[in-house]
């Protein structure tokens, strides 16, 4: 098993029943000794970005809801280091957030394609060691992440897609049914 260490994807185990958590995909972005933080990939918002963003009208970017703590930020994931400055990197060619105004006026002018770049409505986040508690009684499996998943993979098959990518007994997990009791 990965450490949920930053660029690593966590995967709900099958079991967790947490419903803010069930069956997601969480992107790690930090994970440190004062807590840790990530987003959602496969959770996508009632909302597009232009419904967010007013003077955004007629970009029609989907939204995902990126975790349950502060429901009212925005963040964004993307590949366009040269476009929009200010972005962390968080895995090879990936970047958390960055200069919003400059990423309105590429998004306006349609120099930013969909399939690389990913905006959240909140995040997912762990105080110190919660994290390290969930892993140890196995809420979360991890597997390294890839640009596909983050960014190429439909929301619906991205859990099951890196269950897949863990390959072995895991591949199994991904047909499991959300409750086995209902079989």
């Amino acid at each position: 098993m990965i450490l949920p260490a930053k660029g690593t994807l966590l995967i709900a185990n099958p079991f967790l029943k947490d419903p803010n958590f069930s069956r997601t995909v969480i992107f790690m972005c930090e994970n440190a000794v004062e807590g840790a933080f990530g987003f959602v990939l496969n959770k996508q918002f009632s909302q597009t970005l232009e419904d967010i963003i007013p003077d955004l009208e007629g970009i029609h970017f989907p939204v995902y809801t990126g975790g349950p703590v502060q429901g009212d930020s925005l963040h964004f994931l993307h590949q366009y280091p040269d476009m929009i400055s200010g972005g962390e990197e968080v895995l090879s060619g990936v970047f958390w957030g960055g200069n919003f105004e400059s990423l309105k006026i590429h998004l306006k002018n349609g120099d930013i394609s969909k399939d690389k770049i990913r905006f959240f409505i909140g995040y997912s986040g762990w105080a110190e060691t919660q994290l390290d508690f969930e892993m140890k009684e196995g809420s979360w499996l991890t597997v390294e992440a890839t640009r596909e998943l983050i960014f190429e993979t439909p929301p619906e098959n991205a859990w099951k897609e890196s269950l897949n990518h863990l390959g072995g007994e895991y591949k199994m997990l991904a047909n499991y049914p959300t409750d086995p009791q209902l079989n």
